[in-house]
């Protein structure tokens, strides 16, 4: 038996809107059965995962810190994936550019200049573009799988970052614990708002989203990652360079990875420790997708997904379980996402053979 995916001439629009809603229903479906299954009360768990965390002005600001690393990488893999570029590195380009964009507060922690903020945010994008670059060149100029490429790039980073923290960069006053010094004042991110802790960091994700989106609907080069990302072919034919659009895609994409760590680090964490992301560059990739690929569909599928970290907290706290469901249940979400859209593009056809390899029936 063979089975194979013959694409829908036509695709419904509506379902194709619908797509992430039933996505988020099934997961929602399918995570109760899971509380439940836990010997949780999967009402509970759920009200805690979507409802409790909007209850408290101070949650909302949680909220948008969660929110701004998710929507900042998400929109520069939106870019990567429409013009078929599979950066899946995103989790270590964000942690090399929370690396680069903490040199000055680290070591140059003397230097007091309202120049070191910016700075700072300026190395977190050309840490993260640079560490982009590398999958990068594998793909365009020896044809490496940037999947495979970018994902082993990820463990690099955070053996990298172990390192530092233990190491050449350890607080001389910490105690001996593995993290560096804590930020002076002049190296945090200002708060966006006097009544809770959520910081510019968000602020450049919905700036990001914007750029991007405008970018894509109005300008050549939005054209041009379209026409990629649909048919090499065409692309070609047109005059773009697939070459050009792998850097560009992974640069721009390495950038905002690394701006996100930058300004996670200095907005919320205030220095470098072994662990700074739960896990932000690959969630990122659910928001894409939920998002549609969309820099403002995606600004919405952050705050949702950013809505499963924190109620994900206040359930472990609730419930008394580990981090491990939680996982389980953003999984879920990518998967529903991905057979969603699959089966809506796509027919899927059983074909049977016999011993001389020749079909005997089908099942569309």
């Amino acid at each position: 038996m063979r089975i194979e995916l013959e694409r829908r001439p036509e695709v419904s629009r509506l379902y194709s809107i619908l797509s992430p809603f039933i996505a988020l229903a099934l997961t929602i479906f399918f995570g109760g059965i899971m509380f439940l299954l836990l010997g949780k009360d999967p009402v509970s768990a759920l009200y805690s995962f979507f409802i409790e965390p909007l209850m408290e002005v101070w949650s909302l600001h949680e909220l948008a810190i969660k929110a701004a690393p998710l929507i900042l990488i998400a929109v520069g893999l939106s870019v990567c994936y429409r013009s078929n570029n599979w950066n899946i590195g995103a989790e270590g380009q964000f942690i090399m550019g929370a690396i680069a964009g903490s040199i000055l507060p680290v070591v140059f922690y003397e230097w007091h200049s309202p120049l070191v903020l910016p700075l700072m945010m300026l190395l977190g994008m050309l840490g993260g573009a640079l560490f982009a670059g590398i999958p990068a060149f594998l793909k365009a100029h020896l044809n490496t799988n940037e999947i495979l490429s970018s994902l082993m790039l990820v463990y690099v980073a955070q053996l990298f970052l172990d390192w530092l923290v233990r190491g050449p960069w350890r607080n001389p006053g910490g105690m001996n614990f593995p993290e560096t010094r804590t930020f002076d004042p002049i190296t945090i991110l200002p708060e966006m708002i006097t009544s809770g802790r959520a910081h510019w960091g968000f602020g450049f994700a919905i700036i990001a989203a914007v750029l991007i989106w405008f970018m894509m609907r109005y300008t050549l080069k939005g054209f041009e990652i379209t026409v990629l990302g649909q048919s090499e072919r065409a692309g070609r034919f047109a005059g773009f360079s697939s070459r050009k659009m792998i850097w560009f895609s992974m640069l721009l994409s390495g950038a905002l990875a690394g701006l996100a760590g930058i300004a996670e680090v200095s907005g919320a964490i205030q220095q470098l420790r072994p662990v700074i992301s739960p896990g932000y560059g690959f969630t990122a990739i659910i928001v894409a997708f939920l998002g549609r690929l969309n820099p403002l569909g995606i600004v919405v599928a952050g705050l949702v997904l950013a809505l499963t970290y924190l109620g994900g907290e206040a359930v472990q706290v609730s419930l008394q379980i580990s981090d491990k469901p939680i996982k389980v249940f953003q999984g879920m979400l990518l998967f529903f996402v991905l057979s969603c859209d699959t089966l809506i593009h796509y027919k899927i056809r059983m074909m049977w053979f016999d011993l001389s390899d020749k079909p005997v029936g089908e099942v569309r």
